[in-house]
């Protein structure tokens, strides 16, 4: 992360659009941090609580924009902030838009491109928390885009999360938001996979958690190992197990025998299958990234 340089005087009148879990969870903290908020949602009776808190409610999305020199959008997709804010745009011009509304990054690139077209300072945000985590140093938002707005809005964003930004590519942000995501998730249907394959012998999901769990926490110290091997681009450094020896179609086999899907596993076996096919057998199993990357089927 770079240097940033705080704005000493930063806003104190922020509006938040949408106030879902995450919206009212955002909206509460700015105002336990003492900022005037205005607060918007599509669907009335959201806001009571805040309002009871201090919070302004606006009647209408224009309202709630020209409330403030900072909008937030917290919605539901990248569709929901083009249908709130398009037609407003004109009161949006010379204001800063965070939107920390899921997207991909081509979408927050697009954001970013209409944000510049009206006039508007385009900062994008990607949560990764949980509400409840919101206000805690336990959670983290990255952010990218505007970096004259990062600066400024720091001691207000920081408030919610501890902040990172990822650089001016407005999509940058979001890319490794999900990328992250993309490890949980796969992780989480791995477990609920081998859950499967011992429930079909009746061993309970809790039972099945209480082992794979510490194991599971054991090998994420294989990680940096991994992403030392991936960085300095040699498949051949000793004391890797190879790809070879990496052949897991005996889980593939075991599942299908047990009556379990095999999709997760099956998905893995073939990223190895697709190096070995290309003559690296012998090499690391972090070769399968090459297997993955952009603009690769089977490597260098």
């Amino acid at each position: 992360m770079a240097e940033t340089n705080r704005n000493p005087n930063p806003p104190t009148d922020i509006t938040l659009l949408g106030l879902g879990a995450m919206g009212g969870a955002l909206a509460a903290a700015l105002l336990d941090a003492g900022h005037s908020v205005t607060v918007w949602n599509r669907t009335p009776g959201r806001d009571t609580d805040l309002v009871a808190r201090g919070a302004r409610t606006a009647g209408s999305a224009r309202e709630a924009v020209s409330a403030s020199p900072v909008v937030v959008a917290c919605l539901l997709k990248h569709d929901s902030v083009h249908e709130t804010l398009d037609p407003v745009v004109d009161a949006l011009r010379g204001r800063t838009l965070v939107n920390v509304t899921t997207t991909t990054p081509n979408e927050a690139r697009e954001l970013a491109s209409w944000a510049a077209d009206h006039g508007v300072d385009y900062l994008d945000g990607a949560i990764m928390a949980v509400p409840a985590m919101i206000s805690s140093r336990a959670g983290q938002i990255f952010y990218s885009g505007s970096r004259t707005a990062y600066d400024a809005l720091l001691p207000i964003i920081e408030t919610w999360a501890t902040s990172e930004f990822h650089g001016e590519d407005a999509g940058r942000a979001s890319l490794v938001d999900l990328a992250m995501l993309s490890g949980m998730y796969q992780m989480f249907a791995g477990f609920l996979h081998g859950a499967a394959m011992v429930g079909s012998v009746g061993m309970s999901a809790a039972d099945f958690a209480a082992r794979q769990a510490p194991f599971l926490a054991a090998m994420t110290g294989e990680l940096a190992g991994f992403a030392d091997v991936v960085d300095g681009g040699d498949y051949t450094v000793p004391n890797q197990q190879s790809l070879d020896f990496s052949d897991l179609s005996h889980i593939v086999r075991a599942s299908q025998d047990q009556g379990v899907d095999p999709a997760p596993i099956a998905a893995v076996q073939a990223l190895i299958d697709r190096q070995v096919a290309a003559g690296h057998g012998s090499e690391g199993f972090a070769r399968v990234y090459e297997s993955l990357r952009a603009g690769e089927l089977v490597g260098r």
